[in-house]
C-alpha cells in the first residue's frame, strides 16, 4: 500500500508530463487494436468465403500432351471420360471422397404462359449446390434420385422464377417448357450474382446424346491437412489418369489440374504474414510511447536522487528502489494502455456495425485471446520502460545522493 501511495503521489506531482507520455502509449495500443481488428476482419471474410469452404477440391480439365509417351506423339488431346470418375474413387480411397462434373447445354427458351427466359442450363450433381454457394429459398436442390431416374426437374434463380410465374414463392411444383419438353420446378434459390438454371447432370447428358466424355471433373479430396497432403493427393489422381489415358504422369499439360486445397493454404499463409506484419507495425507504433515512459522515468529518477539517497541511508535495499521504479512504469503503461484498448475495441465494434453487409470485412473485432496478448505486451513494455531507469537508481551511492541539490 505504501508503494502504491508513493506511485500515485509521484503521478499527481507530474500530471501534465505523465498525461502527455501516457497519451503516446494509449495511441500505440489503440492503433495496435485497430490494426489487429481489421486483419481479423479480413481473415474472417476469407475463411467464410465459399471458395474457402469448398477448398478440398481438385479440378481436372482436358489438355494436350507436350511429350511423347509409349509410342504416342506429343500434341495428343486428352479428354476425361465419364468412366474416370468411378475409377478415381475406386483406385484412390485414401484421398478421393467423391468425383463430380457438370455440363452446359445450348441456349434455349424456357417459357410459361406469362413470360420466357433465355438461358444455358447447367447439368449438375447435388454437390454443385455447395460449390456454387446456392441458398435454396423455396423447395430443394438436385438430389441423387433426380440423377438416377434422369428426371426433368429444374432449379431457378429467384428473379427468373418471378419473371416466369409472377411470384417466386409459387413457382415450386409448377411446370415450364424448354427443349420441347416439360420441366418440373423443384427449387428456387437466391444468389448475389448467379442466375444459372440447374438440371440433373444425367438428364443433360441424355439431351446431348450421352457423350462418354466430359471436359472437366471436380474431385473432392479427404484426409488432407498440409501442403504435402494436397500435393500427394494430386499426384495420385494424375497417376491414375495417366495410366487410363497413356500420357506421361510428369506431363503437366496433358491434363490441367487446379488444386484448390493447396492454393487455399498458400492464400492462408499470406494472411498469417499479414497478421505478423500488423503486430510488428503496432509494436513499433507502441515503441514511441514506451520510449516516452522510459524518458519520464529517467527524469523522475534524476529529480528524486536526494530522496533515493535518504531511503538508501536508512536501510532501503536496491531491490526496493528497483521495484518502485519498475512498478511505477508498469502502472503508467498499463493504465494508459487499457484506455487505448477500450477505445480501440469501441472503434472496432463501430467498424463491424458499419461493414456488416459489405463482405470485405467480417466481424473485425478483437477476441479475448488478442486482449490477453495485448495485456502481456503492456506488462512487458512497462517492465522494459522502467528497467533501465531503475538500474540507474540502484547504482546511486547514498553519500553522493545526499549531496545532490
Amino acid at each position: 500500500m505504501d508503494l502504491l501511495r508513493e506511485i500515485l503521489q509521484t503521478l499527481r506531482n507530474n500530471r501534465l508530463r505523465t498525461f502527455l507520455t501516457g497519451i503516446a502509449v494509449a495511441w500505440g495500443i489503440f492503433m495496435l487494436i485497430i490494426l489487429l481488428g481489421m486483419a481479423r476482419g479480413v481473415l474472417n471474410s476469407f475463411e467464410n468465403n465459399n471458395w474457402a469452404k469448398t477448398s478440398n477440391n481438385i479440378s481436372v480439365y482436358q489438355g494436350v500432351t507436350s511429350r511423347a509417351y509409349k509410342g504416342f506423339r506429343e500434341g495428343r488431346g486428352i479428354k476425361p471420360e465419364m468412366a474416370d470418375m468411378e475409377i478415381l474413387e475406386q483406385k484412390n480411397p485414401q484421398h478421393v471422397e467423391k468425383v463430380t462434373t457438370y455440363s452446359s447445354l445450348n441456349n434455349t427458351n424456357f417459357s410459361t404462359s406469362k413470360d420466357y427466359i433465355t438461358v444455358s442450363p447447367k447439368g449438375v450433381y447435388p454437390a454443385q449446390g455447395k460449390r456454387d454457394d446456392i441458398k435454396i429459398k423455396y423447395g430443394r436442390f438436385i438430389n441423387e434420385a433426380d440423377l438416377n431416374y434422369k428426371r426433368k426437374v429444374i432449379i431457378l434463380e429467384e428473379s427468373n422464377a418471378k419473371a416466369l410465374f409472377g411470384d417466386a414463392s409459387s413457382a415450386v411444383g409448377k411446370r415450364i417448357k424448354g427443349y420441347d419438353l416439360s420441366w418440373l420446378v423443384v427449387g428456387v434459390y437466391q444468389h448475389d450474382w448467379r442466375t444459372d438454371v440447374y438440371v440433373p447432370f444425367t438428364t443433360a447428358k441424355q439431351l446431348t446424346g450421352n457423350d462418354p466424355y466430359t471436359w472437366n471433373m471436380a474431385v473432392e479430396i479427404k484426409n488432407v491437412s498440409t501442403m504435402e497432403d494436397g500435393e500427394k493427393a494430386e499426384k495420385e489422381i494424375r497417376s491414375t489418369l495417366s495410366n487410363r489415358h497413356d500420357f506421361d504422369p510428369e506431363d503437366q499439360s496433358a491434363l490441367y489440374f487446379y488444386n484448390q486445397f493447396t492454393n487455399y493454404l498458400k492464400s492462408r499463409s499470406i494472411f498469417n504474414i499479414l497478421n505478423i506484419s500488423v503486430w510488428i507495425i503496432g509494436i513499433f507504433t507502441l515503441l514511441s510511447g514506451i520510449v516516452g515512459v522510459s524518458n519520464i522515468m529517467f527524469v523522475s529518477v534524476r529529480e528524486r536522487t536526494h530522496e533515493i539517497g535518504v531511503r538508501r541511508a536508512i536501510g532501503a535495499k536496491p531491490r526496493h528502489i528497483l521495484l518502485q521504479i519498475i512498478t511505477e512504469s508498469v502502472v503508467i503503461t498499463t493504465l494508459f494502455g487499457y484506455i487505448g484498448v477500450v477505445l480501440g475495441m469501441i472503434v472496432t465494434q463501430l467498424i463491424a456495425y458499419l461493414t456488416a453487409d459489405k463482405g470485405f470485412l467480417e466481424n473485425p473485432t478483437v477476441s479475448l485471446e488478442i486482449a490477453a496478448e495485448v495485456t502481456v505486451v503492456l506488462i512487458i513494455s512497462g517492465l522494459l520502460a522502467g528497467y533501465f531507469p531503475a538500474r540507474k537508481a540502484t547504482k546511486v551511492k547514498p553519500v553522493e545522493a545526499l549531496r545532490d541539490e
